[in-house]
Order: C-alpha cells, then structure tokens, then sequence
C-alpha cells in the first residue's frame, strides 16, 4: 500500500495520507482533519480498515456504472467526515477474497465497519443524503 497525495480542505496544502495508519490523518501545515480514501487489495485489506474510524467499504468494479456514479459520492463523503470515516475502496474484480468475505453478490456494496466488525450495509447506488444519514447514526 502506498501513500496518497490529499490537498487540504482548509488551507490547500498538500498532503501525504499513508493508506494505514494507527491515528487520523491531518494536515502538516494547519493540522485540519484530512479526508481519507485508499484503495485496497485482498493482500492490504486488513490494514488499510485497521482504524478506530468507521470505515466505508466501497466494493465496486470498474465496468459498474452505479459504482462510477457513487465514487463522487463517496470523496465528498470522505472530506465532510474527515477525521471521522474513512473510505477503503476495493475492485471486486480483482480481490475476490474480500468480495467473498462481505458476499458481494451485487455492486455497488458499501458496508460499514467499526473495530473491524460490519455495523450496516448498503447496497446499490444511494444518494448522499442517504450515506450521509447511515453515517451520522453510526458516528453519533
């Protein structure tokens, strides 16, 4: 897993994200929270959702148009929760063993976990509005 390049929200600095990390990422200039969205791979699984967040599994393929339209969904998702979710995004495709673990039998599947444990789940592509609620009744 590597690290991604995530531009500030509050004063467009950029960013390293690790895709694992024990903490919350912030920014190194203003200390803001940073939204966090990593992809992972049956390998990295584990320690990219390895957080005390509450992690959205996004479990998507690229051929999926429903996954394509809820992708934006999910970055604007991640950068209003910075600090509190984190988004793991994860190609059906090519990582059949997590696909198998959350019985993707349909995409887009968006499952929520804390402390590694699947709290809820949602399945097609919802509007914002509906993520958001799902969230803020997970997050308090």
């Amino acid at each position: 897993m590597s690290a991604v390049v995530v531009t500030c929200p509050s004063c467009s600095r950029r960013n390293r994200v690790p895709a694992a990390a024990a903490g919350r990422p912030q920014c190194a200039s203003c200390k803001a929270a940073l939204p966090w969205v990593v992809d992972a791979s049956d390998a990295d699984f584990a320690s990219a959702a390895g957080t005390s967040q509450l992690v959205l599994v996004d479990l998507w393929a690229p051929w999926c148009g429903p996954c394509r339209m809820v992708a934006p969904v999910l970055e604007r998702i991640a950068a209003r929760y910075a600090g509190r979710v984190k988004v793991v995004k994860v190609n059906v495709d090519d990582n059949p063993r997590t696909a198998a673990r959350f019985e993707a039998s349909s995409i887009p599947l968006l499952v929520f976990l804390k402390d590694g444990n699947a709290v809820d789940t949602l399945l097609g592509a919802h509007p914002e509005p509906e993520i958001a609620r799902r969230i803020d009744a997970l997050v308090g």
